[in-house]
């Protein structure tokens, strides 16, 4: 019953959460805070380096290593949640995330006696070409944005700016031959240095013919996981714990389900109401880059300058573990605010299927 409680003032329009102006400085004994976060490298599905690894194991060295970091026992956690995609599980005071494509679940006949219920199992692919005709987003402006997420997070990599959020994972791989190693992965394998427009322009729909969203501009199918521990402000202080970032709004809202992917258009603008803030208030978005099409409308519709978006690159060169992007966004948005060394405010956000986006507002308290 407490879980139950707990949950329901998460979802409550009345919640603590968002709702005191973020130009009130003094820190709250009841703000939501961020101690620590980590995420694994991310492996290409099916052929990249974690894919001998299981959805557990990966979830494991990621929770151990934030716990082991601020030197805080398991049997001090008050929940632990776990954000997945079609298998069973929920999602933290240890929020955790992780992704396996193996498990495509079962979809309910029924759904098909409703228009609306029948546009939430269109395939994710189509609603991107629904973004792209609806809203006119055209194939050059999706793989100059594909473009620049991948040099964005070369860059990133060749500067080593994810080592900080990275835990290596000691695991097993085997190769073409049969042989099976041991590896310890500490980089993202699908990351294109070689990237270009010309090559992206050469790529065939992936979804419809004629269509405009290829393997190039879309997000990729990827394994892994992410760790974020939070916790009440008055508690993580007696504990000794450090605050990494204060949760400062977050909100969910509905859109139509054939074109989900502009949920993050409509969610921002709530969380950052809820927050007293601006687009021009902050610092950097991580806008999940689920597909370019809907990526771009969502960042021209709020005009969001672009060197504020997804700075390190996005999922269309990191890749998208689908349980595990939400957490993953939280630990590279404080780790980007974390660099510049002072006070600034983080924004993640994301689409979902069936018609949803998510967004969320961060504080980075400064050194």
């Amino acid at each position: 019953m407490h879980r139950v409680q707990v949950l329901s003032g998460h979802l409550s329009s009345n919640s603590r959460v968002g709702m005191r102006q973020c130009s009130a400085l003094a820190a709250d004994p009841n703000d939501i805070v961020v101690v620590h976060g980590l995420r694994t490298a991310i492996g290409r599905a099916k052929r990249g380096s974690f894919k001998d690894t299981t959805p557990d194991e990966l979830l494991s060295a990621v929770m151990s290593a934030v716990l082991k970091d601020v030197g805080l026992r398991p049997s001090l956690l008050g929940d632990v949640c776990v954000g997945n995609v079609l298998q069973p599980g929920a999602d933290a005071l240890m929020s955790m995330s992780l992704r396996s494509p193996n498990n495509p679940g079962d979809i309910s006949p029924r759904l098909m006696d409703n228009e609306k219920a029948r546009d939430c199992i269109i395939p994710m692919g189509i609603t991107s070409e629904n973004v792209a005709e609806r809203f006119g987003i055209t194939r050059e402006k999706q793989d100059r944005f594909a473009l620049s997420s991948q040099q964005k997070a070369a860059m990133a990599q060749k500067k080593g700016l994810f080592e900080q959020e990275i835990t290596p994972v000691t695991t097993k791989f085997v190769d073409e031959n049969g042989t099976e190693r041991t590896i310890t992965v500490t980089k993202d394998d699908g990351i294109r240095p070689g990237t270009t427009l010309e090559g992206l322009a050469k790529l065939r729909p992936a979804f419809k013919e004629n269509g405009s969203t290829t393997a190039g501009n879309a997000s990729q199918v990827s394994d892994g996981a992410a760790a974020v521990l939070i916790g009440r402000r008055s508690t993580v202080e007696k504990l000794g714990l450090p605050v990494f970032g204060v949760l400062r709004a977050c909100a969910v809202v509905g859109v139509p389900p054939d074109v989900m992917g502009i949920g993050p258009a409509y969610a921002i603008p709530e969380a950052l109401n809820q927050a007293g803030l601006t687009v021009d208030d902050i610092d950097v978005f991580e806008i999940n880059e689920a597909f370019a099409s809907q990526a771009v409308y969502c960042v021209e519709k709020l005009g969001i300058p672009m060197e504020k978006v997804n700075p390190n690159g996005g999922a269309i060169a990191l890749g998208h573990p689908l349980g595990c992007t939400g957490a993953r966004q939280v630990v590279t948005v404080l780790n980007e605010l974390k660099r510049r060394r002072k006070r600034g405010y983080g924004v993640v956000s994301m689409c979902i299927g069936t018609g949803m986006g998510a967004a969320a507002v961060f504080e980075y308290p400064g050194q």
